[in-house]
């Protein structure tokens, strides 16, 4: 019986190197030729020819005054600052936002605003400073910034409070706690 031992058709890595070195010139010589090719048309020309550009170009090429007219199209103030890179510095964050308020029997005091809480906070020893009337109850609980739990005391209805020449009314859940001193209310 004869030995019968199958061909395997695996080519040698001689000539796998030799089909890289002559796809490679192949390769070379088409960049040689596509590099000398050059075509004569004009910049115009070659933006009619493209699709998206064609109808608008073709107006505005139509159109002779409406050209020159977006030609000669005056910059204001704010684009020759980005333009001339002259916009202002960034400034850092300024930390709290407070703004001075007053009541009917305190002097000034400072309240953080706008801290999109949606409530207003006051402390008990303010509320008994402002001999305001009587609390509502309430059993809500509140959660503050730094996570700490408080259930306040009560809600001071109606509150006057007037912040440089307007006068509001508002609605402050009452808390006995010791925050800043600076700041004895919080404006939501």
């Amino acid at each position: 019986m004869p030995d019968l031992k199958p061909s395997i058709p695996y080519p040698s890595r001689r000539e796998n190197k030799r089909h890289r070195e002559q796809a490679n010139e192949k390769n070379k010589k088409f960049y040689e030729i596509f590099k000398d090719i050059s075509f004569e048309i004009s910049f115009t020309d070659a933006l009619i020819l493209m699709p998206k550009f064609a109808s608008t170009l073709k107006a505005l090429i139509g159109n002779r005054e409406k050209l020159s007219e977006m030609a000669r199209t005056p910059m204001n103030e704010h684009c020759l600052a980005v333009i001339l890179n002259k916009l202002p510095k960034k400034l850092g964050d300024p930390g709290k936002f407070l703004i001075p308020c007053e009541f009917s029997r305190m002097d000034e005091c400072l309240a953080l605003a706008d801290l999109g809480a949606s409530i207003n906070l006051m402390r008990l020893s303010v509320w008994k400073e402002l001999s305001l009337p009587e609390l509502t109850p309430t059993c809500m609980t509140l959660e503050l910034a730094d996570r700490s739990v408080s259930k306040p005391i009560g809600i001071a209805k109606d509150v006057k409070v007037k912040v440089d020449m307007f006068h509001f009314s508002a609605d402050f859940m009452v808390v006995d706690f010791e925050p800043d001193p600076r700041v004895p209310l919080i404006l939501g």
